[in-house]
């Protein structure tokens, strides 16, 4: 399964390690996916995959 957000599409990063003897080495930042039911304009709910940023606007704007 894909680490990528269904509402924003966010998905993983990359970037540097970097020890104290300033050796660097690649990494992945992995976003912070989360499991929701949201509800849809059909009033049917649909389990989805979204990053804990969107849950928190799908929270406000009612839709979980």
């Amino acid at each position: 399964m894909a680490r990528r957000c269904s509402v924003s599409g966010k998905g993983p990063m990359v970037g540097n390690n970097v020890s104290h003897a300033n050796n660097k080495t690649k990494r992945r930042f992995l976003p912070n996916l989360r499991s929701a039911k949201i509800t849809l304009e059909d009033g049917s709910v649909k389990r989805v995959r979204v990053s804990a940023k969107e849950l928190r606007t799908l929270k406000k704007k009612g839709k979980i």
